[in-house]
């Protein structure tokens, strides 16, 4: 198998990568950089440079490959954002996932993977779901309901087998998002917003790769959830982190405190619920988490920050 990957040097990115290639398939990333090319390279995958946005450069780029995989985000990384934070996430997904199948469908791939979240199915009442679930309509998730409406329609028309994976809660030790989540544990500035009650369905990133591995060679049409085995509230999960990294256990605040100092967007993500499962992907593929709960992913978290020089959350310690 040939492998195009989208967004080949984001944290999903490398890690498609490594392992797509340690399992012995050849992988050609999309870069933009010279810098981009030479991680691309390190890991064992050919760089090829392309525009996102242009179909005939990507089709260019990703010629000779039979699976395209979309693992392209711009996620923002700052504490409170706004919906102009956002609009290149969406441009992505939108505009991106178009560009790309258009590719697809232009080199003749078999096989187009579609990175999206569980949360575009997760009813407003907290209630459990699934892939059967319909779509939430929501401003925060439209883009990537769309670019799954996009990726299905395109496979459709230019007969390319076209599986969509949402992932859970993604959480790594080399992703911005997840230090800078250490780093409010560990100063006390990540609270537990109201009971803490809500119920995550978490992700290690290295699984989440794992999944989009299995399921492009065992490739089929439809929509999967890639979690872990065991749902956690957010009171278990800071709590949990805390411990681990030595720190005070988080504060409380009420929920009107939160939105005052952290905004409506944010206290909505702490609050509310994503119960969900991976059962039809360990069903259909006999896949399974190398982390299959939020304990041995930040059990793994703390040992890999632990072994870098200097330590990424624990940089500023001594400032504590």
């Amino acid at each position: 198998m040939k492998v195009f990957i989208a967004g080949a040097t984001g944290v999903l990115g490398r890690r498609l990568v490594r392992q797509f290639t340690e399992r012995g398939h050849a992988v050609v990333g999309l870069v933009r950089s010279t810098n981009s090319e030479n991680i691309v390279r390190a890991m064992g995958g050919e760089p090829r440079q392309a525009d996102l946005f242009d179909s005939d450069s990507l089709a260019q780029a990703a010629d000779g490959c039979d699976t395209v995989i979309h693992a392209a985000t711009a996620i923002p990384t700052k504490r409170k954002t706004t919906p102009g934070d956002w609009a290149m996430n969406d441009r992505i997904r939108r505009q991106g996932t178009r560009r790309l199948t258009e590719a697809a469908g232009k080199i003749g791939a078999k096989t187009y993977l579609q990175q999206s979240v569980v949360w575009v199915a997760r009813p407003k009442d907290g209630s459990a779901f699934d892939e059967d679930s319909p779509t939430v309509p929501d401003s925060t998730v439209q883009s990537a309901i769309d670019a799954e409406t996009i990726a299905r329609e395109a496979g459709s028309v230019d007969g390319f087998t076209t599986a969509v994976l949402r992932g859970g809660a993604f959480y790594d030790s080399d992703s911005a998002h997840t230090q800078m989540l250490a780093e409010g544990i560990r100063r006390r500035a990540l609270p537990i917003i109201g009971s803490g009650d809500a119920v995550w369905a978490m992700i290690h990133t290295d699984d989440a790769a794992s999944a989009f591995v299995t399921v492009a060679e065992q490739p089929r049409n439809g929509v999967w959830h890639v979690v872990d085995n065991e749902l956690v509230t957010v009171r278990e999960l800071l709590l949990a982190w805390a411990s681990r990294l030595g720190a005070r256990p988080p504060r409380r605040v009420p929920v009107w405190l939160a939105n005052w100092f952290a905004g409506e967007d944010v206290v909505r993500y702490f609050t509310s619920s994503t119960r969900t499962t991976n059962a039809r992907l360990r069903r259909d593929f006999g896949w399974t988490p190398r982390y299959p709960s939020y304990r041995e992913g930040l059990d793994q978290l703390v040992a890999a920050w632990s072994a870098e020089v200097p330590r990424v959350p624990q940089a500023s310690a001594a400032s504590g």
